[in-house]
């Protein structure tokens, strides 16, 4: 998703702007930017991610809950929020104590990435994301070709591992909630580029 910048706005204002508008918008010390929709991909793959976490969490019995780029991520560290495209929390729920339609701990962290966004979700997006003491796992998914880049950490004190993941016939690990995922599970429907042009 991209964005469009508005008015410094205390969290208060931005609060109620967002339940005002019904509008979501991304929240930077002051500064909020509204977002706008992603593309056909994107949608799909957001779509897919969750349906795919979804049933591998039930299969494997795990008490943790998908959630989609309906809710709010803040950052208590830069006192910053965003809307990842999805988030996997385990056990409760926390939630800033300023406002509470957001919240703060998520264990594991999806971006559906663009050619505007990449470069942003792999860089100061990921370095915000990383303030996040629960946060283990950050997934990044390629709209345009059957690619998955992950990385991991064992705990907030330890360096991020990466795997990557390319090709249909891939199945993905998610080390944190020890589940897998087939790539062609999450690609169903997705239109390649090469395929746009036949």
């Amino acid at each position: 998703m991209t964005a469009q910048r508005i008015k410094k706005l205390t969290v208060e204002e931005y609060v109620a702007l967002e339940q005002s508008t019904g509008i979501k918008h991304e929240y930077h010390n002051g500064e909020v930017f509204a977002m706008s929709g992603g593309t056909f991909n994107h949608s799909i793959l957001c779509s897919r991610i969750h349906i795919q976490l979804n049933k591998q969490l039930e299969l494997n019995k795990k008490k943790c809950e998908t959630l989609t780029s309906e809710m709010k991520l803040h950052i208590e560290a830069f006192d910053k929020c965003f809307y990842p495209d999805a988030m996997v929390v385990c056990g409760d729920f926390k939630r800033p104590e300023n406002f509470k339609d957001a919240i703060i701990n998520p264990l594991v962290i999806v971006e559906v990435l663009s050619a505007k966004t990449a470069n942003y979700d792999r860089g100061d997006k990921f370095a915000k994301y990383r303030s996040i003491d629960s946060f283990r796992e950050y997934i990044l998914i390629e709209q345009d070709k059957p690619s998955v880049e992950i990385y991991y950490r064992k705990d907030a004190n330890n360096l991020w591992q990466i795997n990557y993941y390319e090709g249909l016939d891939k199945t993905f690990h998610l080390q944190s909630l020890q589940i897998d995922i087939a790539m062609k599970a999450l690609y169903e429907r997705v239109v390649f580029k090469m395929e746009d042009k036949k």
